[in-house]
């Protein structure tokens, strides 16, 4: 193992202590109890099994076989999770000629955060990462399942979901994925109209047939955003079928998978092998997400939620385990923004298996971690198949596929990771940088201060912004609106620098796992409204970026900066932060969450 992954482990180790052991005494005591059906008063266990065929009834009760709750974040609204309409029956009917039975236990929310880019419901988007935490909380508090499987893809929803599993750790877990849609018109090639619109070079009409040729059918949008992102996570810490993250809907393989979801959770329900989730997901494996997020450019999203996903398991995890790790991880992939593959090309060139192969043996991965396949890490450094309809599981290449989409540990895109930490008189954030040109990696400019993303927008259109300049977008932290993601700012920075101007965005926002070449300092924290350097900051104020050195600072001497009044929020657009299309709901979300270094955790 290299000794900087074996340092920040130890260290994680080491600072999560007591709040890890407690969580494991929670988690063997709740484990230790009878099964639900023999514990639970005989109405409770006849309202739990009341809709089930009198048969299912007889195995729960008198035959004492495994009940598997489902939880589905399933819609017909999101792409992504549209085929998992069909997904219960397909576990209904395994789980029934394996011996057990399994109930759709709840669903949860799922918002698709492309429809709300950039419109007041984005503001809910962080927040429904925690309830859909809840959803899956108040679906398993039924307590009488002896597993669980968890149905979601997306931006918040694995999270979410995971968030929620882990507060029932007693619980064996598997995750079950959905797979990407087929490749459509490029994300290069639409990011280019995309540009062109902001231009006013092309209409909405030419706009809107670019977005539908590339968004154009069901499964995960084909860009290496969070919701991919999260897939290659989920395969990082051994928590799906091996293989399973990018494997296309509505195919043979895909049902079979779903198939072995059942049959990997029933191997680790009974007995001396019963693995709950709250003891695979100790800190080996929160490090094995953060390196697999490192080493392909992933969601800067993550740089939040698994931070809110290790403190659900009683680990404690910072930006500067991240910026460690960064330093010595390989970049290994280039996946749309980062490159111009997409999902399906980097499969086609050896996907997850193949990163978590060379991450493995450069001594980057903890390959002797628990999975929820019994073969262990092993199994996720290969490829599942149908050979004769039967799912099997081949070795991939020594080689890579594509030595332009995905490369051996021995030859990186870069020798670090693609996240970087940045700190200075303005606070902490991060950057994605695997996107960003090398000379981009520098910028000094004087500010240009908007209080909202659509003034920026606004100034845009009006001609305003042909220059130099630093971006600072504020008031857009978990506590002010809900930190929503600033993605519509990305063609407008994007035109500015190709014309030439140094440009870049800095904010205590998020920024979408699209986030691309624009250089941008996001989740600045402490955020503006809660007292953070960004309410000092004023138009005309040099700001360097170096992400190189790893600084953010406001170039202004020390004593006038000591001097400055905070700005403050106005009030008509604190107002409109709180009101309209279901935001008063989640004023408690907004009074309560800490900070986002800190996970942006409302529960806590």
């Amino acid at each position: 193992m290299h000794p900087t992954v074996l340092q920040v482990t130890l260290r994680i180790a080491q600072r999560s202590a007591a709040p890890r052991r407690a969580y494991l005494e929670r988690v063997e005591r709740l484990a230790a109890r009878p099964r639900g059906s023999e514990r639970l008063g005989c109405a409770n266990v006849a309202h739990a099994f009341a809709a089930l065929p009198g048969k299912e009834r007889l195995r729960i009760v008198a035959e004492r076989a495994p009940n598997i709750g489902i939880v589905t974040a399933y819609n017909d609204m999101l792409s992504a999770h549209q085929p998992y309409e069909r997904f219960p029956q397909w576990i209904r009917d395994e789980a029934h000629a394996l011996g057990a039975t399994a109930q759709v236990a709840g669903g949860v929310p799922a918002m698709c955060d492309g429809v709300t880019q950039g419109q007041p419901g984005m503001e809910l988007s962080l927040f429904s990462r925690d309830t859909i935490a809840m959803a899956t909380a108040v679906a398993l508090s039924h307590d009488v399942f002896d597993g669980a499987l968890l149905l979601g893809v997306c931006d918040k929803i694995v999270p979410g979901l995971l968030i929620g599993a882990l507060h029932f750790g007693h619980l064996p877990c598997v995750f079950v994925p959905a797979g990407p849609m087929p490749s459509g018109l490029s994300n290069s090639d639409k990011s280019k109209v995309r540009e062109q619109h902001a231009q006013g070079l092309v209409g909405r009409d030419t706009l809107l047939q670019a977005e539908q040729a590339a968004y154009h059918t069901v499964g995960t949008c084909t860009f290496y955003g969070t919701a991919n992102s999260n897939q290659m996570l989920l395969e990082a810490m051994g928590l799906h079928v091996p293989g399973a993250a990018f494997v296309h809907p509505n195919t043979a393989l895909r049902e079979a998978l779903t198939r072995a979801a059942v049959r990997a959770l029933l191997a680790i329900v009974p007995g001396q092998r019963r693995l709950p989730i709250g003891r695979l997901v100790d800190e080996r494996v929160i490090v094995n997400a953060m390196i697999a997020l490192l080493a392909t450019g992933g969601s800067t999203n993550h740089l939040i939620h698994w931070v809110a996903v290790a403190r659900a398991a009683g680990l404690t995890i910072d930006w500067t385990d991240f910026a460690e790790l960064s330093s010595v991880v390989p970049l290994l992939a280039r996946v749309y923004p980062n490159g111009s593959a997409d999902v399906n090309e980097f499969q086609a060139a050896g996907g997850p298996g193949f990163v978590l192969r060379e991450l493995a043996g450069a001594g980057l991965l903890h390959a002797d971690v628990t999975t929820v396949d019994t073969r262990g890490m092993p199994a996720y450094l290969r490829v599942p198949e149908l050979a004769r309809g039967q799912l099997q599981w081949r070795d991939l290449p020594t080689a890579s596929g594509d030595a332009t989409i995905v490369r051996e540990a021995s030859r990186p895109f870069s020798a670090t990771g693609g996240l970087r930490l940045l700190h200075g008189n303005l606070g902490r954030a991060v950057i994605k940088v695997s996107a960003v040109p090398d000379d981009r990696h520098v910028i000094e400019a004087p500010a240009m201060v908007f209080d909202s993303q659509q003034a920026l927008l606004s100034a845009f259109a009006a001609g305003q912004l042909q220059r130099d300049l630093v971006a600072v977008v504020r008031f857009q932290g978990p506590q002010a609106n809900g930190m929503p993601e600033l993605h519509k700012l990305t063609p407008p920075l994007a035109v500015l620098q190709g014309k030439g101007f140094k440009v870049a965005l800095v904010t205590d926002g998020r920024m979408s796992g699209a986030s691309g070449k624009v250089p941008a300092a996001i989740h600045v924290t402490p955020e503006a409204l809660a007292g953070g350097a960004l309410a000092k900051v004023r138009s005309g104020d040099v700001i360097r970026l170096d992400a190189d050195a790893g600084t953010l600072e406001a170039k202004v001497d020390a004593a006038t900066w000591a001097e400055r009044e905070p700005a403050t929020i106005d009030s008509i657009q604190a107002d409109d932060n709180a009101h309209g299309l279901g935001r008063e709901l989640f004023a408690g979300f907004r009074r309560n969450v800490n900070g986002a270094e800190q996970g942006a955790c409302s529960w806590l």
